[in-house]
């Protein structure tokens, strides 16, 4: 093997490292960082729609539920010990952190000495919209079961609210899901129950697919019960501008829907909206909800299978709708060192570990089409 020599060593300009000292890589990692947080959050939505919490030092998380109590007149002479039913009643809700979530790469180092794009950069981006996918998936599967869920208080004579199904429609078609005169109404429904369940008005939202989304944008100017704030551009990004009911509006292609996230194709039926493939969709739109049998490893809390979202449709709820446990935030390690030696390239790595579960179901609303609330399908929990 022929001989290196480095007498010269000392003369090289090394702009990784810092101040020319140290790993000859370690400024370089910095870039890559900023790449994949900003895919992580330009498409993760849920997870400032929802209660987040941080996990130290444990496996789950609790979260307490109060139940409501009552006022009454005082009697003269009498001592206040209390109500006499022992209110407010108290329940828990304990959130498990599920296994954790990885998205990782190989980059050749050869690959990126020739590549004419930063490599790096690209490749960050699709590991932080993977990882954002999941997670959106997952909170998304949780709000859709509490909107089929009881109150978990359940003490005697105290009957605390549980979560709503709307039917969109009237008819037996899922093809009332993109109707824009019946989505409204079911936001107005919607709206209308959180107000009757005691759910506060702030950081309601719903959560609609982007056809769903676009039906209410041609809506807008003609129909008077679209809120015309904001118009043009901003009105079609899709980022909330749209209020219904003072619901802000999103869309996501990572809610359940008719069984799948965020689309389905085919012909009408009462799981199917009838929508044509617009062709060359990719393995990736139109994805079947995972069941047990595939979904099982690593998942530590029920997020329900295929078939129970076969009438789902979008969601609508409050942020005491749903909480996420985050032991692990989006984090993304690289390899460097002998291992990049060795190997002539670096994993690339971007990880978390988050479980997600409904809290308050009176905070969560399943819009439903095809069926009735509470049919097949899409009975409670």
């Amino acid at each position: 093997m022929a001989q290196q020599s480095t007498a010269h060593q000392a003369s090289v300009t090394m702009p990784g490292a810092a101040n020319s000292t140290g790993d000859r890589r370690a400024l370089y990692l910095k870039l890559f960082s900023g790449e994949m947080f900003k895919g992580f959050e330009y498409n993760a939505i849920a997870r400032d729609l929802v209660t987040k919490r941080t996990l130290k030092n444990g496996k789950s998380l609790q979260f307490i539920y109060t139940g409501h109590t009552k006022a009454e007149f005082h009697t003269p002479g009498n001592s206040i010990l209390g109500n006499s039913d022992g209110a407010p009643p108290v329940a828990e809700k304990t959130i498990t952190v599920d296994d954790l979530l990885i998205s990782s790469a190989f980059v050749y180092e050869l690959d990126e000495t020739l590549a004419h794009y930063e490599l790096r950069g690209e490749i960050s981006k699709k590991i932080g919209y993977a990882l954002a996918q999941k997670y959106d998936r997952l909170v998304f599967r949780a709000i859709a079961r509490g909107a089929r869920a009881a109150s978990p208080i359940t003490k005697t004579n105290f009957v605390e609210p549980g979560g709503t199904q709307i039917r969109v429609g009237t008819n037996n078609q899922a093809s009332d899901a993109y109707v824009s005169a019946s989505l409204i109404n079911a936001f107005y429904d919607a709206a209308a129950a959180l107000d009757e369940k005691g759910v506060s008005s702030d950081g309601r939202v719903g959560v609609l697919n982007p056809r769903q989304y676009y039906e209410l944008i041609q809506a807008v100017g003609s129909n008077g019960l679209v809120n015309r704030d904001v118009q043009g551009t901003a009105l079609q990004g899709g980022n909330g501008i749209i209020e219904i009911a003072g619901i802000k509006i999103f869309k996501s292609m990572n809610i359940p829907f008719m069984s799948q996230y965020g689309t389905k194709y085919g012909s009408a039926s009462a799981t199917n909206p009838g929508i044509t493939s617009p062709g060359n969709t990719g393995s990736f739109v139109g994805e079947a909800i995972e069941d047990a049998a595939n979904d099982v490893a690593g998942i530590n809390n029920e997020y329900g299978e295929e078939t129970e979202f076969a009438n789902s449709c979008g969601l609508i709820f409050q942020k005491e709708g749903a909480g996420v446990v985050e032991a692990i935030g989006p984090q993304v390690q690289v390899t460097s060192g002998d291992v990049s030696v060795i190997y002539q390239g670096d994993v690339i790595l971007g990880r978390l570990a988050m479980g997600a579960d409904y809290l308050n179901p009176a905070a969560c609303v399943e819009l439903v089409a095809g069926a009735a609330a509470g049919s097949s399908g899409n009975a409670a929990f």
